[in-house]
């Protein structure tokens, strides 16, 4: 099944699908850690990625939380919440806005495997 992805260049540097699922599963799963192993990326990779979107921005869209009784971890901040916000928007919109025109793709691949066979 077709589908389109959306990557958003920002200068020098771009957004996707990659990092915007980074920042939910670590809203999700409360650590860089947990949310790089369930992306099966390296902890290193993951910091790396979170570290990027921290300077991208004008401010962090992931902070260390305090410890307690489940030991600190990390956290989106309102500006992290907000930019995945947007990029669900856009996606869901660029989605809606190009859907016959993917539809008709599909369907001229569709049909030329059809007609290889």
């Amino acid at each position: 099944m077709a589908s389109l992805s959306v990557r958003i260049d920002l200068g020098p540097k771009r957004i996707g699908p990659g990092k915007i699922e980074l920042l939910e599963k670590i809203e999700a799963l409360g650590s860089i850690s947990a949310a790089g192993r369930a992306m099966d990326m390296s902890y290193r990779r993951a910091w790396e990625l979170v570290e990027e979107m921290n300077g991208l921005f004008t401010g962090p869209v992931v902070t260390p939380r305090t410890g307690g009784k489940q030991g600190g971890g990390t956290q989106l901040t309102p500006l992290g919440h907000s930019v995945v916000a947007a990029y669900r928007t856009i996606e869901r919109d660029a989605t809606e806005a190009t859907r016959q025109q993917v539809s008709a793709l599909e369907a001229e691949l569709s049909a030329v495997s059809s007609a290889a066979e």
